[in-house]
């Protein structure tokens, strides 16, 4: 599902993050979401840094990043080099980080214009894929 709510700042941001939530301009989600500047996809289905594989990625690369920033939880985690591929053969960086740093630095590239895209992984169970 992806929001379309009104973004105050005229981009989709994040207000806080929270131990098994974060909070995207006034909607707190549960689960794993991708995010970019224009749009919020919640039903990426990766509940842990180990689920990431190159289909993954590929949901990713549909919001035409520049730059990936990859919140994995409490703490900082690095996923596989296999799953990062598809990625890293367009030459787009890709940075883990906990999710409050996470969070931190999608909102500041964001707020400087640039096409960054933010993937959170949240504890809950993932949504299936459609």
């Amino acid at each position: 599902m992806q929001l379309s709510h009104d973004r105050a700042e005229g981009y989709f941001f994040v207000r806080a993050t929270r131990e098994r939530s974060i909070v995207v301009v006034d909607r707190e989600l549960h689960r794993s979401f991708l995010m970019a500047p224009d749009q919020v996809v919640e039903d990426w289905p990766v509940a842990a840094v180990a689920d990431l594989d190159p289909a993954s990625m590929r949901r990713i690369l549909d919001l035409e990043p520049e730059v990936v920033v990859l919140g994995t939880g409490l703490r900082q985690r690095f996923p596989a080099q296999a799953a990062l591929i598809p990625l890293l053969t367009l030459g787009i960086g890709v940075e883990a980080m906990d999710n409050a740093a996470a969070a931190r630095t999608y909102n500041l590239l964001a707020g400087e214009g640039r096409r960054v895209v933010a993937a959170f992984i949240l504890p809950g169970r993932p949504q299936p894929p459609t």
